[in-house]
């Protein structure tokens, strides 16, 4: 029954709407079948493991069968790179982790995330007056001409890519988001060499900067992952390597589809749209509303368990893989109230979307303020804008889920 049910999760004739898949799943908080996952499904329980030591994140714990269901939908790095810390576990997860935060965030750059508000701000602007500038009001793909490019300008801006060379990123973050799109119809030879060669090109290119950095470094994040020698001692060249690449590759799909699903939601929600257009700092609470009811990361598939751990009656042994289910938890009636409710309003929204514990989302402050400038100008611009299909047609990922396309229209864009 279990495998039944993910594989229907799973199933893309599902993606637009897997919400009443996840209440059934709930029914059994941890439930398993034959060779497949253990699928922990409920709030309390998934975030209980998030937090747990015995929870691993490295693929060479894994003793069970369970991830093929997903192909390769969750490899957000691929093999051509060693391992960031998102899939190792303590120490080397806890010093890689830390290294890479003291040129990030608190405490040692609190203000490097703020400080790029302004520059954050005018990317927003530059994007949304470009649409101005096509004329075209009555078809607008808001992924193509505004999500998928407004974060890998704010990666590249917060590296230090050289200005010249952004296009160059957004080619490569393009194919590399394919390669993490299943396409039933493409060759999978073609498919395949497209996204090692754009990986090869991307790491190659990196390395070459890296370098450069060592030499003259500057003020960008960049140049501190590789020159600063702290209490956990200098990156070498790999690791700041996987560092920025697991930075522009999982930084950028998660961002994409925050925004995207959050527009989405908003033009079926109108009276929360009109309230942000005229109060533009309901961007915070929305935005927190939206990582629960339309979460960019469904699901955590690369779990393994270290010993032998009963959750909810249920003893998963020592090696067997996990699914956290992070859209079902957060869609927990024991949890929330009317979960399956959008509330701008709600309260105590100690959500999922963004993970939690020692691997809870490395760029949440900066995804956050992507997204929140970008839904309140997105209202405060667009002069009445629409949806032109719904459901909009949805990625093949069931891991990394938002629409493909998000084809809008409006009467006109305000200045």
């Amino acid at each position: 029954m279990t495998q039944a049910l993910l594989r229907e999760i799973i199933d893309y004739a599902n993606r637009a709407n897997p919400y009443p898949l996840y209440e059934e799943l709930r029914k059994t908080p941890v439930s398993h079948d034959g060779d497949g996952p253990y699928v922990v499904s409920t709030y309390y329980e998934i975030h209980s493991l998030l937090h747990d030591p015995r929870i691993s994140s490295d693929a060479k714990n894994l003793k069970a069968t369970g991830d093929d269901l997903l192909g390769d939908q969750s490899d957000e790095e691929g093999t051509t790179l060693p391992p960031s810390f998102l899939k190792l576990d303590p120490p080397d997860h806890d010093r890689l982790r830390r290294m890479t935060n003291r040129p990030f965030g608190p405490p040692h750059a609190p203000h490097r995330v703020h400080d790029m508000r302004d520059e954050l701000g005018g990317l927003v602007s530059g994007l949304i007056d470009g649409i101005v500038e096509t004329g075209q009001m009555d078809r607008i793909d808001l992924v193509d001409q505004f999500a998928y490019p407004f974060p890998v300008s704010v990666i590249c801006r917060l590296l230090g890519i050289p200005r010249e060379d952004e296009p160059r990123f957004h080619v490569w973050a393009e194919t590399l988001a394919a390669s993490l799109d299943p396409d039933p119809d493409a060759d999978p030879t073609q498919h395949g060499k497209g996204s090692m060669d754009a990986r090869m090109e991307l790491g190659m290119y990196l390395a070459g900067l890296i370098e450069e950095r060592r030499k003259k470094p500057g003020d960008d994040m960049l140049s501190q992952l590789a020159t600063a020698d702290g209490p956990d001692g200098a990156m070498t060249t790999m690791e700041a390597l996987s560092t920025s690449a697991l930075l522009l590759i999982a930084g950028h799909e998660t961002t994409v589809n925050l925004i995207t699903n959050g527009m989405l939601t908003l033009l079926r929600h109108p009276e929360a749209l009109e309230r942000l257009r005229n109060d533009p700092d309901l961007a915070v609470p929305i935005v927190e509303e939206l990582l629960r009811y339309e979460p960019p990361v469904q699901l955590l598939p690369q779990r393994t368990t270290l010993s032998d751990i009963e959750v909810a009656g249920v003893t998963i042994p020592k090696g067997a893989s996990v699914w956290l289910m992070l859209a079902s938890g957060n869609r927990d009636p024991k949890r929330f109230e009317n979960p399956d409710r959008f509330d701008p309003d709600r309260k105590d929204i100690q959500h999922l979307g963004l993970g939690s514990g020692i691997h809870s989302c490395f760029g949440a402050p900066l995804a956050r303020q992507e997204a929140q400038l970008a839904l309140s100008e997105l209202a405060r611009r667009l002069e009445n804008p629409r949806l032109l299909e719904d459901p909009p047609q949805y990625r093949q990922n069931s891991v990394l889920r938002g629409p493909r396309h998000l084809p809008i229209a409006c009467d006109g864009i305000r200045p």
